[in-house]
C-alpha cells in the first residue's frame, strides 16, 4: 500500500489571519518503505512571513518572492497524492492550509484518507510529550539535521517515527485456551521421590537444650 508523508510550512498559524503556505514536502511510502518519489516546492505566499514563522523555518520574504506560486504546482501536487493515504503530524493544521489554498483556486477540498500521527502518539503515550522532536527522542531517530523546521526534513523524520508508532505492540495475554492448558497440567503424570531425613538423638538433645535457653516459657 502506498502512503504519502506530508508536511507544510506557512507564513503563520491561522488561515483566518490570511496566512499562506510557503513550502510543501511529501515522501512516498510503499509498504512502509520510502521510495524515490518525492514532492517538494518552496512557494511564494504573496504576503509577508510573520516574525514567529520566520524563526521556525527561516524562509525570508526575499527568498520566497522568487519561488513558484501555489496555482502553478497545484495539479502536480494533487496528482502526486491522488488515491493515497496521507500521513501528517497535526493534520488539522496542514489540511486547513492546504484546503484554504485549494479554496482560493476554486478547487475541492482534500478527501484522502488521513492518519494523524499526533493523535496516534497521544493515544499510545497519554500524558507524554508528542511533538516530532519528542517522538524522535523516544524512538532514537536522529534529528540532528533539524536545526529549523523544513518540510522535507520533517517528512523524512516523520516517516521513521510513523513506522515506529504503528509497529509498537503492547504485550497481551492470551486466555483463549486457558481451560485446555489447565486440563493439560492436571493430566500430567509427574513422579518424584521424597527422602525423609530423621534427626539423630544427639541433634534432638541439642535442640531441646536450645529451646530451654532461648524460650521464655519452658515447655519441657
Amino acid at each position: 500500500m502506498k502512503e504519502i508523508v506530508l508536511d507544510t510550512e506557512t507564513t503563520g498559524i491561522s488561515v483566518k489571519d490570511g496566512h499562506r503556505i510557503v513550502e510543501i514536502g511529501c515522501i512516498e511510502l510503499d509498504n512502509l518503505v520510502p521510495t524515490s518519489n518525492k514532492f517538494h516546492y518552496y512557494l511564494n505566499p504573496e504576503r509577508k512571513v510573520s516574525e514567529k514563522a520566520l524563526e521556525v523555518h527561516g524562509y525570508t520574504d526575499e527568498f520566497l518572492a522568487e519561488q513558484k506560486k501555489f496555482h502553478e504546482i497545484v495539479d502536480l501536487f494533487l496528482e502526486f497524492i491522488k488515491g493515497k493515504k496521507l500521513i501528517i503530524h497535526n493534520a488539522e493544521f496542514d489540511l486547513s492550509h492546504l484546503n484554504n489554498e485549494l479554496s482560493i483556486l476554486g478547487k475541492k477540498k482534500i478527501n484522502n484518507e488521513v492518519t494523524d500521527t499526533l493523535t496516534l502518539a497521544r493515544d499510545k503515550f497519554p500524558g507524554s510529550p508528542v511533538s516530532l522532536d519528542a517522538l524522535c527522542k523516544r524512538f532514537r531517530v536522529d534529528n540532528s539535521k533539524r536545526t529549523q523546521h523544513t518540510a522535507l526534513i520533517d517528512c523524512d523524520l516523520l516517516a521513521r517515527v510513523y513506522i515506529h508508532l504503528i509497529d509498537q505492540k503492547e504485550p497481551s495475554l492470551n486466555f483463549e485456551n486457558q481451560d485446555d492448558h489447565v486440563s493439560d497440567i492436571k493430566n500430567l503424570n509427574i513422579s518424584y521421590f521424597k527422602k525423609i531425613v530423621s534427626p539423630t538423638l544427639d541433634e534432638i538433645k541439642k535442640h531441646k537444650e536450645y529451646l530451654k535457653l532461648n524460650l521464655k516459657k519452658n515447655f519441657y
